[in-house]
């Protein structure tokens, strides 16, 4: 096979050609933090924000988001994705919330980008339903925390 490159030989971009892979098991993790005012927070944990249960849909926009990836990044595959959780630890005492993304499926490629699109729309999907009563939200650190599955092997954030 090849060395990977986005570029054809007149440098024009161009999705790389994975038809060569072995399909294997291939998982990713992705995290996300949003910071909020504490009242904010305590709104969001007592279900009194207006438009509705804001872990709820933030759950759904983003196995949405993982599922629309090669719509939004231009080189990435479409994959047939096997499954995608969200999880949300809120800390009152730092006053955010950390959103965490589990992405699996066998395939020729991996699913990092699509980790890390379903953590990025959770956190702007909290703030789109929280903006009412905060536009001071932060979203930051999103990034890859592991992912596992093909030829590079396992990458695992050192912590």
């Amino acid at each position: 096979m090849n060395k990977f490159t986005h570029f054809n030989e007149k440098g024009m971009a161009r999705m790389v050609d994975v038809s060569g892979k072995d399909a294997t098991v291939r998982e990713a993790e992705a995290y996300a933090e949003i910071s909020m005012k504490s009242n904010t927070l305590k709104m969001i944990l007592d279900k009194k924000i207006q438009k509705g249960d804001v872990f709820a849909v933030a759950t759904v926009a983003g196995v949405m988001a993982a599922k629309k990836t090669p719509d939004l990044i231009p080189m990435c595959h479409p994959l047939n994705i096997s499954s995608v959780e969200i999880n949300f630890k809120p800390n009152e005492k730092e006053n955010k919330i950390a959103i965490i993304s589990k992405v699996k499926l066998i395939g020729v490629t991996g699913v990092e980008m699509e980790a890390l699109t379903a953590v990025s729309v959770s956190a702007l999907t909290i703030y789109d339903m929280c903006k009412a009563v905060d536009k001071e939200m932060t979203i930051s650190e999103i990034k890859l925390l592991k992912k596992s599955g093909g030829k590079s092997g396992t990458f695992l954030r050192k912590i």
